[in-house]
């Protein structure tokens, strides 16, 4: 195994949310994340509507991570099931908010937010889905939010070289992440590296 006991490959994307990472920074982030699981969605044999929608959908994923009520809970340590809890409920928070909208956009949004945490091999949460349970989308979004925060810069790290983001990856296919969609990634690496790096960090959003 490269890369042996790598939370942060599970975790990488929710903590770009954290105090770590700078509004502009979290602006860029997100509109990287987008155009990036457009690419991906037409390279996996989407059509263009569908990969636009994801486009615009995508962005939203980790709106649930937001709550003010948060500041009010009991400091780590924690619990097993407090831990377990806390993991389980921006995903659930986020969807039921973009739930209450009929329009297929946040339809598609709330899908995501809600299924973007689960893993392949079925040991994510909130459902503990397995394979292709998970929807698309949320497999999609997984792995292009995962490689574009390894791929940033952190207070307490530097951003991690491409190549160590795409070989981390590559070690997750079939437990972490979907193995078709991590090798279609691959396979257009290049491609979708230039995307990203079209939207530089702190770049206004477009």
């Amino acid at each position: 195994m490269l890369f042996p006991a790598q939370p942060e490959l599970i975790t990488a994307a929710g903590a770009a949310t954290g105090h770590a990472v700078t509004p502009a920074e979290m602006a860029a982030h997100r509109v990287r994340l987008g155009r990036l699981a457009e690419a991906l969605a037409g390279r996996l044999g989407l059509d263009a509507d569908a990969a636009q929608l994801l486009r615009l959908a995508a962005p939203l994923h980790d709106v649930g991570e937001s709550d003010a009520a948060a500041a009010f809970e009991p400091a780590w340590p924690l619990t097993a099931a407090e831990a377990q809890r806390r993991r389980q409920t921006p995903p659930e928070r986020g969807a039921a908010l973009l739930s209450q909208s009929r329009l297929p956009l946040f339809a598609l949004a709330a899908e995501i937010a809600l299924h973007h945490r689960e893993r392949w091999d079925g040991s994510g949460y909130p459902r503990g889905l397995k394979g292709r349970e998970i929807p698309l989308s949320a497999r999609i979004v997984a792995v292009v939010d995962c490689f574009d925060a390894l791929t940033m810069r952190r207070d307490f790290r530097p951003a991690r070289a491409d190549d160590v983001a795409l070989a981390m990856l590559a070690e997750q296919a079939g437990t972490a992440f979907d193995p078709e969609v991590v090798e279609t990634f691959l396979a257009h690496a290049p491609a979708l590296i230039a995307l990203r790096d079209q939207v530089p960090v702190g770049a206004p959003p477009r």
